[in-house]
């Protein structure tokens, strides 16, 4: 099942917007693809071997036909001299520049903000780093170190047990947050004709998303304990082992959810005992009542209790891996879903499902207009159409400036 057709134009707000990206892994490539999502150009500059990602194995072998959509790709050889300035050329071109590498790695080349705005005042400027600038931006970070020294595995494990999120959460924030950052620089530019450097920082990400909890400590006095032991506000909030060896989130936050809980589920003997009247008397009460509730349930179907509580508008969730997102009827039904090429690996030339950019724009997903790229598979078109003569062309790939 495919999303509903549409006459509508497909909206692409950054249409006629040039980015030139330096980047890898998943950060700064995040930033570029969710640019490039929204119309603009996205030129990804790659080494003359690859960006590293189109090697990676296991749990990274998903980076680069995920976060490289939409774009093009032009290898250079950066430390040949002739390469650097084919490099500088293309970054005169550009609106934007985004990069992730370490602080002053692309300064020896020119390519770093003071060097290139010096020369084109409207370039925005885009730096996804470990840290801003600070006491800590010498360190080289990695979303499982801000997130271990960021509070965040602390929350996530059980006490005693530092456990990061299963998926590259500060890396991916890291760059929607670049993004979000280039949207004002562009609306800043339209009035004062001026670009400006855009810094975004995976331990900056991190603490943000710690704030809620750093609040907590703040109005409460007390240390905030790891989501797993945490004092739940309310009674029924959690997974229940069910039949089959199943297990199924279910929830009743409020006094009128518990009613229809107990009703739907047939624990009336529940609902008539006055200890239970209130979420704030169910809290007292959550470990005997959690026993209780597991005891009674654990002989239901997974299926049969999602059934009930979705009948009932209750909140349920069954316990998903990956791969059933692949899937799942409401992802496949309004197209969050689409077809990339895998361009690397084992699995070159196959066709996978990759997710879309989480948002509609006149009630349409942004789609994949280009292909995950091919390395160097747009170089010459590029380099052309900064004006590169077919013979300068031929010379820079002669010399292994240009892949």
């Amino acid at each position: 099942m495919t999303a509903p057709a549409t006459d509508s134009p497909l909206p692409q707000p950054l249409k006629g917007v040039r980015v030139v990206e330096f980047t890898h892994m998943v950060m700064g490539p995040t930033c570029g693809m969710l640019l490039a999502d929204m119309g603009a150009e996205v030129i990804k500059v790659e080494p003359i071997e690859g960006d590293a990602t189109r090697r990676l194995l296991g749990a990274g072998s998903g980076f680069f036909p995920m976060f490289n959509r939409n774009k093009k790709s032009i290898a250079i050889n950066l430390r040949d001299p002739e390469g650097a300035q084919t490099a500088r050329d293309l970054c005169a071109s550009a609106d934007v520049v985004v990069e992730n590498f370490k602080p002053g790695a692309l300064a020896k080349f020119g390519l770093d903000h003071a060097a290139l705005s010096a020369t084109n005042e409207r370039l925005i400027y885009v730096a996804c780093k470990g840290f801003l600038p600070g006491p800590y931006d010498h360190r080289t970070a990695l979303d499982e170190v801000v997130q271990m020294m960021g509070g965040l595995a602390y929350m996530t494990g059980r006490p005693g047990d530092p456990l990061r999120a299963g998926t590259s959460v500060n890396d991916i924030m890291g760059g929607m947050f670049a993004a979000i950052g280039v949207l004002g620089a562009l609306i800043q530019r339209g009035i004062t004709g001026k670009g400006m450097e855009v810094q975004s920082a995976l331990y900056e990400n991190n603490v943000f998303l710690m704030g809620q909890h750093m609040l907590q400590y703040a109005m409460t006095g007390q240390h905030p304990k790891p989501m797993p032991a945490r004092d739940n506000p309310w009674a029924v909030y959690d997974v229940f082992n069910v039949a089959d060896g199943e297990q199924i989130f279910l929830a009743a936050v409020s006094d009128g959810q518990w009613r229809v809980f107990c009703e739907v589920l047939g624990l009336q003997d529940l609902l008539d005992r006055p200890e239970l009247a209130t979420n704030n008397d169910r809290v007292k009460v959550r470990p005997w009542l959690l026993e209780t509730l597991r005891a009674r349930l654990a002989t239901r179907t997974a299926s049969e209790l999602a059934a009930i509580m979705e009948q009932a508008g209750l909140p349920f969730a069954p316990i998903r891996r990956p791969e059933d997102l692949l899937d799942d009827p409401h992802l496949l039904a309004t197209g969050g879903l689409a077809d990339v090429r895998v361009t690397d690996g084992d699995k070159a030339g196959q066709v996978v499902k990759a997710t879309l950019a989480p948002f509609t724009l006149a009630g349409q997903r942004l789609p994949v207009r280009l292909q995950p790229p091919h390395l160097a598979e747009h170089s010459d078109a590029i380099l052309k159409d900064l004006g590169f003569s077919t013979e300068r062309i031929q010379a820079l790939h002669a010399t292994g400036a240009v892949g």
